[in-house]
């Protein structure tokens, strides 16, 4: 079993007081840090089409290993209100926006979620290039909690429209 919780960042949109999309994500991870969820490590950044194909600006993305002694649901009502004290307002499905955190993985559990409840594994994260590729870098041997599939194949198995690039330091 996996003893590691895995977030996912992205953003698309500047904010109006932190700037560009990195300072936005890297200011969530500080404020996560002070609400005790601490950063042990974060991937490298990549720019990721969106998903679906759109003509929204491209997203800034990377995953970030916490650590947290919060259960899935609180540290999912955690990325909530970070979300939401920086600015993000849930509209539409897939709109561009300012900060965007996902719960991917902890610990290897699996959840089905419901209202308020955290789907474990993210239920979409294994068709989205923009998780796989920076959760690649930081943990090259992780596997899906419920197919057991590594997350090289998972890779192979990506549309190929899925644009990720790797962002210089």
């Amino acid at each position: 079993m996996n003893d590691s919780i895995f977030l996912g960042l992205g953003a698309n949109l500047p904010h109006e007081r932190l700037g560009p999309p990195r300072g936005t994500l890297e200011a969530a991870l500080a404020e996560l840090g002070r609400r005790g969820v601490r950063t042990v490590r974060v991937s490298p950044w990549y720019r990721t089409a969106p998903v679906p194909a759109s003509d929204q600006p491209w997203f800034v993305n990377a995953v970030a290993e916490v650590a947290s002694v919060l259960p899935p649901d609180a540290l999912l009502a955690e990325l909530h209100a970070v979300e939401a004290a920086f600015g993000r307002a849930r509209t539409v499905p897939n709109a561009a926006r300012p900060i965007d955190l996902d719960l991917l993985d902890y610990r290897g559990e699996v959840a089905p979620g419901g209202p308020g409840r955290a789907t474990l594994p993210h239920p979409r994260m294994t068709g989205r290039a923009f998780v796989l590729r920076p959760l690649a870098d930081l943990a090259p041997a992780w596997r899906h909690p419920v197919t057991g599939r590594p997350i090289g194949e998972l890779l192979t198995a990506l549309p190929a429209d899925q644009g990720a690039e790797r962002l210089t330091p």
